[in-house]
């Protein structure tokens, strides 16, 4: 097999292309992507357990796997010249905020049909259930969702598939295989961050309740604010194009690591910033508040 060049390859034989696009695929799951992981995040967390967050994980990554699978057959058909478009690249990131957003309503809803009985037995017959009903079951299934409309994004990743991968297969029949390669790729990496988020949430000393709470609060916060920072990306980057190619350069040879941008900076924002901040202390206010009951 010949060399293996995952920053620029070129003119790669079939067995190349495969596995190029199955180790792209890992490394894209591992780095600070815009269009996963503050997602799979939200979900995993929100879920607070480890079991919900392998399943959140692997709901997003297997519909994102169907979508890449499918644009690489139609790469293969050389339909992959309007993928380079600059402009729907900077217009998607408006569907995904505000489907981001939306499932950070609905689980702001699910919180708020909630609350934190530290004492004695909760007499209402909703609240001590839950409260989760059909939200918990429209937001069970939200990241499959999300999946397959964030896997319409075309950054450096996308193009080297299509432009590159999917083109040097022998026919049609094998044109989906580097797209399905590369999802399977992400979808390895997702389950696994979805699983530790989902333990993360779940291994903090406190209540079930309590626990389901600070997860809850955490994964609304991170898919409502980062929704409605990525809706403002998407609309400023396309009145101000030269906002959206802002960057600096790294030196770091990997794809998504290579450039300081603004969706990088997005990515941090919303796991780092809204993510794990509003976990943190979530989690000392209700470990404060038992201890003080």
């Amino acid at each position: 097999m010949e060399y293996i060049n995952l920053w620029n390859p070129a003119h790669p034989a079939a067995a190349t292309a495969l596995v190029t696009a199955l180790l792209l695929g890992l490394v894209h799951g591992m780095v600070p992507d815009e269009h996963t992981w503050p997602i799979t995040f939200s979900y995993a967390v929100g879920g607070y357990s480890t079991r919900k967050g392998l399943r959140a994980g692997l709901l997003f990554s297997a519909t994102f796997t169907l979508q890449r699978a499918i644009v690489s057959e139609l790469a293969w058909f050389g339909l992959s010249e309007w993928m380079r478009s600059k402009w729907l690249n900077d217009a998607l990131f408006i569907p995904i905020g505000l489907l981001m957003a939306w499932g950070g309503w609905m689980m702001l809803k699910q919180r708020h049909s909630m609350h934190l009985h530290l004492i004695g037995k909760c007499r209402d017959k909703d609240n001590a259930a839950g409260g989760v009903g059909s939200w918990a079951r429209m937001t069970g299934w939200m990241p499959a969702v999300h999946g397959f409309v964030a896997g319409w994004g075309f950054g450096a990743f996308a193009l080297i598939l299509y432009t590159t991968l999917a083109p040097a297969m022998p026919n049609a029949i094998w044109g989906w295989v580097p797209g399905a390669l590369f999802g399977f790729g992400t979808l390895i990496v997702q389950v696994i961050a979805g699983g530790l988020f989902g333990r993360m949430a779940a291994s903090r000393q406190l209540s079930p309740e309590a626990i389901r709470i600070v997860a809850l609060t955490t994964a609304a916060r991170t898919l409502l604010w980062g929704g409605i920072a990525y809706t403002l990306a998407g609309i400023l980057s396309l009145l101000f194009p030269g906002l959206a190619a802002w960057s600096i350069d790294t030196g770091i040879r990997v794809h998504g690591l290579s450039h300081i941008n603004l969706p990088l900076i997005i990515a941090v924002f919303c796991v780092a910033g809204i993510g794990l901040g509003t976990f943190l202390t979530q989690t000392r206010a209700l470990r404060a508040a038992t201890h003080d009951s």
